[in-house]
């Protein structure tokens, strides 16, 4: 490793800066989204939102790659306790959490060593768990950005750098999709008379149930905080569907009418654009949404195993 090059632990001035690598990442792949920088410290300390899983780590360490006093790659990683209230599939496990760097130019200038760094990083990152002397290693994509989990397909030279270091994609491949919310359903009448629209509060956003005859024949949940002010850079007006269920004997147009019911609170609350995740193997439901406008961003790999030497 030259000079220019090293490899440390994250400092805290060093926080615009990974900041603007969280973003460059995200961009590619939700249009428009951004994070703060108060969002990204906050997520190497805690991810709040993973109020199971969270609890398990035992240690996290952030490593960054720098370059002539430029951050050109970043990685984050978790150690998982090995005790018995942990989940067995991360009990004495060492996590990835995500894996960030600048793509090389091609051909690299003169001198150049941005290529070099995320090599340098990944073998960092291998020490780290070796030393943390865990069961089994795993990678992954999870950054606090809205739509971000896996490795996504707009980020071929860190699928790249994972499978050189012996990292394999086992898990799903997740569709991620975003309509923009005056492309979807216009409110209308309901497919069945009688039937009627209900808010709540769900677990997981705010749900409207469609009811027929004092029973529930499908609901959609929105998840709206997606952009709150003190996690974001800017205010980008996203949601994202955060539940839908539906009997397999729904009406042909329910699905429709719950997504204008979701237009029509989406345009109240002041966003303008909706997102959606579904299996790659769900192929029924992503052609149902795309019939109502959602258009498909990317195919992310969840899951990736370290192979054994």
């Amino acid at each position: 490793m030259s000079a220019s090059l090293s490899v440390r632990p994250f400092h805290r001035e060093d926080r615009d800066q990974l900041t603007d690598l969280v973003n460059a990442h995200t961009a590619a792949v939700v249009p428009g989204a951004a994070v703060s920088v108060n969002t990204v410290l906050t997520s190497l300390e805690r991810r709040p939102e993973e109020y199971i899983i969270d609890p398990w780590v035992a240690e996290r360490v952030t490593l960054v790659a720098e370059e002539r006093r430029r951050i050109v790659a970043a990685a984050h990683l978790l150690r998982y306790r090995n005790d018995p209230d942990v989940g067995e599939d991360y009990r004495d496990t060492g996590h990835i959490a995500w894996f960030l760097h600048t793509p090389p130019e091609e051909p690299a200038a003169p001198g150049e060593e941005s290529g070099r760094a995320a090599e340098v990083l990944m073998s960092a990152c291998l020490a780290q768990l070796t030393r943390w002397h865990v069961r089994a290693r795993h990678a992954d994509g999870q950054l606090p950005s809205p739509g971000v989990q896996g490795v996504p397909e707009q980020w071929p030279h860190v699928r790249a750098v994972l499978a050189r270091a012996g990292f394999v994609h086992t898990g799903p491949t997740e569709v991620l999709s975003l309509a923009a919310v005056r492309d979807l359903p216009a409110p209308g009448p309901a497919p069945v008379p009688g039937m009627t629209l209900r808010r709540t509060l769900g677990p997981l956003g705010t749900r409207l149930t469609a009811r027929l005859g004092g029973a529930d024949a499908g609901h959609i949940e929105l998840d709206t905080t997606l952009d709150r002010p003190e996690r974001h850079a800017r205010s980008g007006g996203m949601a994202e569907i955060a539940d839908l269920e539906l009997p397999g004997d729904a009406h042909p147009e329910l699905l429709g009418w719950l997504l204008g019911g979701a237009r029509q609170w989406l345009e109240l609350c002041g966003c303008d654009r909706l997102l959606t995740c579904a299996y790659e193997d769900e192929a029924g439901e992503i052609e149902a949404m795309s019939g109502f406008g959602f258009r498909e961003l990317t195919r992310t790999a969840r899951g990736w195993d370290h192979l054994p030497d």
